[in-house]
């Protein structure tokens, strides 16, 4: 068993265990909203990105909607068909998707660790830009956990199995000569090096980054709070005897009522009703008089899997990478960098502000 990749490291922060899961299924997909390719402006939601995307559970949101992702988005450049691939990952028999544990210190870490597969070129701390909006309450609601246990001295353990539907991403980079749709053209005609309104106007009117890469599809996930003695214990056991080591009466142990302070609710990514009402019927564990609802239940269980992958559609964004615009200037060096100092001046005030209004950072 090895550690999962992440798209951008950050050593140190949390700790982080995968198995890959096989299990025979039917497939069943939708074709995602996403685009490859089109421009967003990150700064018009930023902080509250998860408005817009479908990432994680939204508390009043009604099952009957279905969608993916509402960002306004905008074409940039002509003819990238033959630039972008997409597959569906149906292949019968195949559970496409991981089972993955990740140990964080504090909240912020657990923050992270739940969006670390979302990628926002040249920011430093993309989930904020999806958490700068949660405030203890509606935090703790869309992790599934009591508001008492977010704002505490806890650690904490996500573990989330993740079933990928479809992938799209750009083969290639863009070519510097790629023609771009005559809107974009007028936009950087008009952008005046060293004048910032017409810098803000391209981002307003064009955008800040264009979507390289997706996954969508959907994953259950469960948030496990400890105390910051047991996590340590829990932490090193797992950490140098591996999970496959563990006994299946271990396991339960370490994630029972009676080890951790608190269990959080089984969620959706997506919100699906059906699915977590699946989940508290199916994931119920009983130890004597003691029942209570652990994703550990999955772990290793073919048939469970055959059922939940019937269920997990292709309702959420699960892996998004984001890049900067820039390729749209690379003929205009000048205008290239002046476009990028616009951008990462803001970016990096955005990120400074952010947490200072924030009063679970």
């Amino acid at each position: 068993m090895s550690p999962r990749p992440s798209p951008s490291p950050r050593p140190g922060l949390f700790w982080l265990v995968t198995l890959v899961l096989l299990a025979s299924g039917s497939p069943g997909s939708r074709e995602s909203q996403l685009r490859i390719g089109k421009a967003i402006n990150i700064f018009l939601r930023y902080g509250y990105l998860s408005i817009s995307m479908r990432v994680i559970p939204s508390n009043d949101m009604a099952e009957s909607e279905r969608w993916v992702f509402k960002e306004p988005t905008k074409n940039v450049y002509k003819n990238l068909s033959g630039l972008a691939e997409s597959h569906e990952d149906t292949t019968p028999g195949i559970f496409h998707g991981d089972f993955h544990m990740e140990f964080c210190e504090n909240r912020r870490q657990l923050f992270q660790a739940y969006f670390r597969d979302f990628s926002i070129e040249r920011m430093d701390k993309p989930w904020e830009a999806f958490t700068g909006g949660w405030f203890p309450e509606n935090a703790a609601k869309k992790l599934g956990i009591n508001t008492s246990f977010i704002q505490g001295d806890y650690s904490y353990v996500l573990v989330r199995v993740v079933r990928f539907r479809e992938t799209g991403r750009l083969k290639s980079a863009i070519p510097v000569h790629q023609d771009v749709v005559p809107e974009v053209k007028t936009q950087i005609d008009q952008l005046e090096i060293g004048n910032l309104t017409s810098a803000m106007t391209f981002i307003e009117n064009i955008g800040t980054h264009y979507v390289n890469s997706y996954t969508t599809g959907n994953s259950l996930y469960q948030v496990f709070v400890f105390s910051r003695r047991n996590y340590r214990m829990i932490k090193e056991r797992i950490k140098s005897k591996g999970l496959n080591a563990l006994s299946k009466l271990d396991l339960y142990n370490y994630f029972a009522p009676w080890f951790a302070e608190h269990l959080g609710q089984i969620r959706s990514a997506s919100g699906n009703a059906t699915v977590e009402r699946w989940a508290k019927r199916k994931l119920q564990y009983e130890y004597y008089v003691i029942k209570y609802q652990t994703l550990l239940k999955i772990h290793g269980n073919s048939t469970l899997l055959r059922s939940l992958d019937q269920l997990l559609g292709n309702d959420a964004i699960l892996q998004l990478d984001l890049k900067a615009l820039n390729p749209v200037f690379r003929e205009q060096p000048k205008k290239e960098s002046w476009f990028h100092e616009v951008l990462d001046n803001n970016m990096k005030l955005w990120e400074l502000n952010m947490p200072q209004s924030h009063p679970i950072r």
